[in-house]
Parts: C-alpha cells; sequence; structure tokens
C-alpha cells in the first residue's frame, strides 16, 4: 500500500493532493513524457479545460497501456502560462486522479514551443504487485 504524509508541521495541501506518497519496494515504475493539450488530428482547444482534459486522456492511454489507471499515479507536474488558469486545471486534474491523490506539483511558465499550448501535464505511476 501506498503511505500518504501530510505533516501536522506543514500548512495543509492547497487543494487535492498529498505532500509524501511513499511506494514499496518492488513497485513497477512508469514515467510519463509531458502530454499538450493536442489532438491526434492536430486540433487545439483554445481554453485551458479543453487542453488540460486532452492532456489527461493522453496520459489515460498511456496508463492503460502499461496496465495501469490513475489510482497508481503517485506524483503529478502540471505547467500552466496564466496564473488565472490554476481553477480550471486543478478542476481538470481533481476529476481524473483518485485516492490516496498523488503528489502534486504546478508551476506558472512563459509558454511552449507553440504560442497556442497552454498546459502541460506529466506524471510518475507506480504499480503495486
Amino acid at each position: 500500500m501506498k503511505q500518504t504524509f501530510n505533516p501536522p508541521s506543514v500548512r495543509k495541501p492547497f487543494g487535492h493532493y498529498n505532500h509524501g506518497l511513499l511506494v514499496p519496494p518492488g513497485a513497477s515504475l512508469l514515467v510519463t513524457s509531458g502530454q499538450l493539450g493536442i489532438r491526434p488530428d492536430d486540433s487545439i482547444p483554445p481554453d485551458v479545460t479543453g487542453q488540460a482534459e486532452i492532456c489527461f486522456e493522453a496520459i489515460q492511454a498511456v496508463l492503460t497501456e502499461a496496465g495501469m489507471d490513475f489510482g497508481d499515479v503517485i506524483r503529478i507536474s502540471g505547467f500552466v502560462t496564466k496564473r488565472e488558469d490554476f481553477a480550471a486545471y486543478m478542476a481538470v486534474r481533481d476529476r481524473f486522479t483518485l485516492d490516496p491523490k498523488p503528489v502534486s506539483t504546478l508551476i506558472v511558465v512563459g509558454g511552449f514551443t507553440r504560442a497556442d499550448f497552454l498546459v502541460e501535464v506529466e506524471v510518475t505511476a507506480a504499480k503495486i504487485f
């Protein structure tokens, strides 16, 4: 079982995530590349919600192919280009994540390889046998 850590000496998490997550020895580890909000047909939604949904759907497909699901995700790193997009991104993230909630980092960046990309997401997952 994964153990979560939210010590009382550390401020409570701002959202639905944990400060620490311990994976037992022998777990299989999967690390994804950053996923952008672009569909297989190269179309890109104009808003962060639509792009974040595509990011998480792509991650879900990678997890599925690896025999995992969002319950196996232990870390999420999200990157957005606008501070005001935090809430929309986190709403999508929270719909996909399962308990125990993974650790999570969200960073505002100056941009991505193309100006129409608004969000990028990468995860680390661990399958416990």
